[in-house]
């Protein structure tokens, strides 16, 4: 007997010893709306943003994230205090140098956000099936990029607007802060371009959330501390030329001389004011240029990943 059929013994139509009769199983065509790539495309976009803070996830997976999102906060937060209980005239740390000091945790959420965001696609096999549907490869690479850097931007962003509220309730010079708020902002979107390329490439070549860890880590740290180290090295040798173009080979030396050049902003090399306008735009360059670069090297590796 094959399935979807029945042995009748009654009589009419199809009746008789052994005979069959094919029944209808409900099968319809889809009669809804079909919405398309833009609806998928921002579906995944939405849900790699509220997976980047363990929204729609367990329990356990919001205890990272939320955690280093407080973290980010608290310094902004204790700094308002001492502001506003002090009759402060100005913040005690410029909105553009907030990044810097905190990239610690910037890392560490980027480390602990882009294998979950990528990997997870690639170890259990799920990419062929994003690509079954209407989505087309660079839909895929577009909506995770872009949630990357926006959940990158709500982390470096957040304490920005805690300063900046923190600062009207001091009665600080208006004008003035809200040109600092600006700056910040600007600094932060590009740094969160930046860093979130950076780190899902380095996430998307493994589907070992571990190894992508400790790549994002080791990336940022290591070229950090390599050359913030050459860098003192030059200057304490009188090379102070060469201390500026130096700052060309970290992620956040880049940012670093990129607001130092553009956004009036203090700078963290040894002995230097922060590269000139003319250095400021070879910066400016070198980052376009590796935010590109990421987007591509993602598009190019799940070329194949899809298949």
């Amino acid at each position: 007997m094959q399935p979807g059929t029945e042995t009748t013994r009654g009589t009419g139509v199809g009746s008789g010893a052994g005979s069959t009769r094919i029944h209808n199983i409900g099968y319809r065509n889809y009669e809804g709306a079909r919405l398309g790539r833009a609806y998928a495309r921002r579906s995944l976009y939405s849900q790699s943003l509220r997976g980047s803070y363990g929204l729609g996830r367990s329990a356990k997976s919001k205890v990272l994230p939320m955690i280093l999102f407080a973290v980010m906060c608290l310094p902004a937060a204790i700094i308002v205090a001492v502001a506003v209980s002090t009759d402060l005239k100005s913040l005690p740390l410029d909105y553009t140098r907030y990044a810097i000091f905190t990239q610690a945790v910037i890392g560490l959420y980027l480390a602990s956000q882009a294998p979950q965001s990528v990997s997870r696609d690639l170890r259990f096999r799920t990419v062929p099936l994003y690509f079954s549907r209407p989505i087309e490869r660079v839909d895929y690479v577009l909506a995770k990029f872009g949630a990357m850097a926006s959940a990158l931007f709500v982390l470096t962003g957040a304490p920005l607007v805690i300063l900046y509220v923190g600062s009207l309730l001091a009665k600080m010079d208006f004008v003035d802060q809200t040109k600092g708020f600006g700056q910040g902002l600007v600094s932060v979107a590009v740094l969160s371009l930046l860093f979130g390329g950076l780190g899902l490439v380095m996430a998307a070549f493994t589907p070992r959330r571990g190894f992508g860890v400790a790549a994002v880590i080791a990336t940022l740290t290591i070229s950090y501390g390599a050359v913030s180290t050459v860098q003192l090295i030059a200057y304490s040798s009188g090379e102070t030329g060469a201390v500026k173009w130096l700052g060309l080979f970290s992620p956040i030396t880049l940012i670093d001389g990129l607001q130092s050049a553009f956004l009036g902003a203090g700078s963290s090399f040894p002995g230097e004011a922060g590269p000139s306008a003319a250095a400021g735009v070879v910066y400016l360059l070198v980052i376009l240029a590796l935010i590109a670069g990421s987007y591509a090297v993602l598009m190019r590796r799940y070329r194949k990943v899809g298949l």
